[in-house]
């Protein structure tokens, strides 16, 4: 077994890293275009406002498909175990929520709940944001009102996209680690005991069933003659041998 192999962790296969690299720069270029349609200073500045209305809307529209075409069929197995993991909260996570940060989790997961929060807030806008711009785009069957509504909700989550994007880059930026996680899809032991202890240990826990053990936290709580039958027998190993 290689140093590496030793040390790291296995964090995101390449299509969970594909996909959130392909997401982030969707997610650039509908900010960047955003920004001439919004104010109309920059748009006489750039020109071609009909281009880049086009370019956004149609970024806008293409946006949720690597997602579902990520999620679907046997490829996409350990981004669906990810994405089960932020609807899943422990209560210490739950108590942080509802103090709104001041008490804190000992025993993280894979993700944080920061993370799962922006996680769900960027599937939520995803929707919203597509659903809205189409009436913006395709305002003819809809109502005045409707198409009022969707301009106001459409304009105030996108400052508020702008908003979380800029401090999930920030954290990125302070946590270089994690970072780098997303570039090769690896984590140390180290990084894993400090800031995801609970997914270590289900990661150690995983690879103990793969091989046959018992855990070693676990096996002192199973009666003695139930541990001796959870390992394989010395006859066994012996006719193996």
């Amino acid at each position: 077994m290689t140093s590496r192999s030793a040390d790291d962790l296995a964090r995101f296969d390449l299509l969970e890293r594909i996909l959130h690299w392909t997401t982030a720069a969707m997610f650039a270029v509908l900010m960047l275009t955003a920004v001439p349609l919004y104010l109309g200073s920059v748009s006489s500045i750039i020109g071609r406002r009909a281009l880049v209305a086009d370019i956004h809307t149609w970024t806008g529209v293409a946006l949720p498909a690597p997602l579902v075409a990520s999620l679907v069929g046997p490829w996409g197995r350990r981004l669906r175990a990810d994405v089960r993991r932020f609807s899943r909260w422990s209560d210490q996570e739950l108590r942080w929520l509802r103090t709104l940060g001041r008490q804190g989790v000992t025993r993280m997961g894979k993700f944080n709940p920061g993370q799962k929060l922006n996680a769900v807030f960027v599937a939520g806008s995803i929707v919203v944001m597509l659903g809205t711009g189409a009436i913006l785009r395709w305002f003819g069957p809809f109502p005045v009102s409707w198409r009022t509504g969707a301009t106001f909700v459409h304009d105030v989550l996108a400052t508020a996209i702008f908003v979380v994007v800029a401090g999930h880059v920030t954290f990125a930026l302070t946590h270089r680690d994690a970072l780098k996680s997303m570039f090769t899809g690896r984590i140390s032991r180290r990084w894993a005991r400090r800031h995801a202890p609970a997914w270590l240990d289900e990661v150690h826990d995983g690879g103990d069933r793969k091989n046959g053990a018992v855990p070693a936290e676990r096996a002192a709580q199973i009666p003695r003659g139930r541990r001796e039958l959870s390992q394989p027998s010395r006859a066994t190993a012996q006719r193996k041998a």
